[in-house]
């Protein structure tokens, strides 16, 4: 069967039109709602002049409207490219570049990203922009907005496209320095969602929360889900996360039935022991995915909500959110236990092998490899980096698998392990960040003369710390406050180094690379030392031509505030 994403939304509201769809920002969408904005959206858009395949970016934050134009640009047969409202405007030019965008939809408090951009000859010249909302933005030139939508039919669509066909681009971090774009097909995403509705059997009495930011390939589970079941779907505003009491309020008030985040929520709301014990009753299962959850956060979780099932899920975006899958059974009784990322999901396939792709022995580390129907096609317009991941499978060379860089093992139980990456590519906060890219940018900075970029793994809720070590002409002009500064300007806030160390040089090794295993030595032994949680101030290492004597760097804020507020803000 062609099965396509939007067909979900028609078929619900055929059913059950006066159902609700989406719950955000104080409005209620029902199916019928949801089905007809959109398909009237998109014949506006048709109309406009966008053609199937063409890229269409979306530059928005989270809320109903959004989901609204998102299925818009599904059934415009268009590929549905989400934009960061809170990312530099550089890097959005960079997306919208590699891409080609001719089209985007953007609206609410986006003007100042969305000036910077239109103020390039180009995106003036190339990009048309449909205004989401019904008053005129101020010195933006659009093309229509919602209030142009009354004329245009709500009628279904016929749709050409195949289920093959791109359905939405997600940028990731790259190792060059500039963002890839993942090309997920309806295929892709038909795939996980039904098998997502199967596996936790979500049906029209649940209530999904969606807290991901849009551009997080997590979002994506949630609201294809809730769709394919004909669920309720609530989105989770930026304003919730800020605040430890915000989820757990937000999990009562909504009483949503499924709960799923990056582990940093989780590990938030534990620290500041915001569940009570058999709290959220309506609350049946708890999925993260992004990170590793420590085990005694699990444990606080489990041990509160006896009622509720904890399912750990694994999968990079190359391969469609969701590759293996691992329901807890029983409260673990031992913290230092890890918990593994469990089996391939239906359709799927976890393969832990050697640089030869031959198969590990259990207990044996190897690198995982992922096949299967979630394999994505590609990352877009990078062929060479595209072969280099996506590589034939030695057992079938008309299949592929995708080389993940995980490290990993298959345990004597028959659960996988994750152990690490092979290369300089970290979790972070649930985002998945190429240091080079930070790296990159810190070049640009013409006040240093080096710069590096190293991570340090966490047992907090961060997965990984990110550490600068920077060394200036005039080391008393240039200070981590001025570094946050101007990176944020090229960067996403989440990739902001947290741990800063000012040296007269960097340490080199024997091949006269810079010496990132004694950098990483260094900013440990700067982690174990007592600081306060705030400190505006930067000790250099005078006289060190390394960091065996390297002095203590400011922290901003407290590591834990300061992460799970950024992944907040990008909701």
């Amino acid at each position: 069967m062609n099965r396509l994403l939007q067909h979900w939304v028609t078929e619900q509201a055929q059913r059950r039109p006066d159902a609700t769809a989406v719950r955000g920002d104080g409005r209620r969408l029902t199916y019928a709602e949801l089905d007809g904005q959109s398909t009237r959206l998109a014949r506006l858009l048709t109309e406009a002049g966008c053609r199937p395949g063409d890229r269409v970016a979306l530059l928005t934050r989270k809320s109903p409207t959004a989901l609204v134009a998102i299925f818009a640009i599904y059934k415009a047969e268009a590929i549905y490219v989400p934009l960061d409202p809170a990312s530099p405007s550089a890097r959005l030019q960079k997306i919208l570049a590699s891409c080609g965008c001719r089209w985007m939809l953007a609206g609410g408090n986006v003007g100042a990203v969305l000036t910077e951009i239109v103020q390039q000859p180009r995106w003036r010249d190339e990009l048309s922009i449909g205004w989401l909302d019904t008053e005129r933005p101020y010195e933006i030139p659009v093309a229509f907005t919602l209030n142009d939508l009354s004329v245009y039919s709500a009628e279904p669509r016929d749709y050409q496209s195949c289920a093959t066909d791109p359905a939405h681009i997600l940028f990731t971090s790259g190792s060059t320095g500039e963002p890839k774009g993942v090309v997920i097909s309806h295929a892709n995403g038909v795939h996980c969602a039904e098998w997502a509705r199967k596996y936790f059997s979500v049906n029209t009495t649940d209530r999904l929360s969606c807290h991901p930011p849009l551009p997080f390939d997590m979002s994506f589970m949630d609201i294809l889900t809730a769709f394919a079941a004909g669920a309720e779907l609530h989105l989770v505003s930026p304003e919730v996360s800020v605040m430890p009491n915000g989820p757990a309020e937000f999990i009562r008030e909504s009483a949503v039935t499924q709960w799923f985040s990056v582990p940093a929520v989780l590990t938030y709301m534990a620290q500041y022991d915001r569940v009570r014990q058999d709290d959220f009753p309506a609350l049946k299962r708890v999925l993260w995915a992004g990170d590793v959850l420590p085990t005694p956060t699990l444990m606080y979780w489990m041990k509160r909500l006896p009622h509720a099932t904890f399912t750990n899920l694994y999968g990079p975006t190359e391969t469609t959110i969701v590759s293996s899958v691992y329901t807890v059974p029983a409260c673990p009784d031992d913290p230092r236990v890890p918990v593994p990322i469990g089996v391939a999901c239906e359709g799927e396939e976890l393969l832990v092998l050697d640089e030869a792709m031959r198969p590990m022995q259990a207990g044996e580390i190897g690198e995982i490899h992922i096949g299967g129907a979630g394999v994505a096609a590609g990352y877009w317009g990078q062929p060479a980096l595209t072969e280099a991941v996506f590589v034939p499978d030695p057992r079938d060379a008309t299949l592929r698998l995708y080389k993940t860089g995980d490290l990993g093992k298959v345990g004597e139980d028959g659960l996988v392990y994750i152990l690490g990456r092979r290369d300089s590519q970290i979790k972070c906060r649930g985002y998945r960040i190429e240091l080079a890219e930070i790296e990159a940018a810190l070049h640009t900075i013409r006040e240093l003369t080096e710069s590096a970029v190293v991570a340090l793994p966490s047992e907090r809720f961060e997965g990984s710390v990110i550490c600068c070590a920077y060394s200036a002409v005039s080391l008393a002009d240039v200070n981590p406050v001025m570094l946050r500064r101007e990176l944020s300007r090229m960067i996403p806030s989440y990739m902001l180094p947290s741990q800063w160390m000012a040296l007269p040089s960097l340490p080199t090794n024997a091949n006269g690379k810079v010496d990132r295993r004694m950098l990483r030595q260094a900013f440990a032994e700067q982690l174990q030392s007592p600081a306060p949680a705030a400190r505006e101030t930067v000790n250099t290492a005078a006289g060190s031509s390394g960091p065996g004597t390297a002095a203590r760097s400011m922290m901003f804020l407290d590591q834990f505030l300061i992460g799970v507020m950024t992944y907040a803000l990008h909701a």
